[in-house]
């Protein structure tokens, strides 16, 4: 049901050195930056696979930590994006694993990113 989303990041240069990295693993990476004479010098990008899905917007204001999932093609998927999304700066929320309390089939792993929210990777294959 859900298009595209995005969040307000802080620093959009850290942000995007995190997301490059974390994203790598789940086959996404940055596809599009609004020209800047249409965000008026606003830096905006958005990731995706194949087009782009979830937005960065730079912004000072950044809110309260939001969740927000990504769809992993295999649990070695989820084991990377959070060694990656680790190694990029992110702080651990729950490591990659078995999630039955959610789901009969949940693999998922969770990391704050650089404005403090959570993302998550997550496989809903069996094993």
């Amino acid at each position: 049901m859900i298009d595209h989303t995005g969040i307000s990041v802080a620093n959009f240069d850290a942000s995007k050195a995190f997301y490059d990295k974390a994203m790598a693993p789940l086959g996404a990476s940055l596809l599009y930056m609004v020209p800047a004479e249409f965000t008026g010098g606003v830096k905006v990008g958005g990731y995706g696979r194949d087009r782009p899905t979830f937005w960065l917007h730079e912004n000072a204001n950044t809110g309260p930590g939001r969740h927000y999932a990504f769809t992993a093609r295999s649990r070695a998927e989820v084991d990377a994006f959070h060694a990656a999304a680790l190694a990029a700066g992110g702080k651990d929320n729950g490591a990659p694993g078995p999630r039955p309390h959610y789901h009969a089939n949940y693999y998922g792993a969770f990391v704050f990113d650089p404005d403090g929210n959570n993302i998550e990777a997550v496989c809903h294959a069996p094993e």
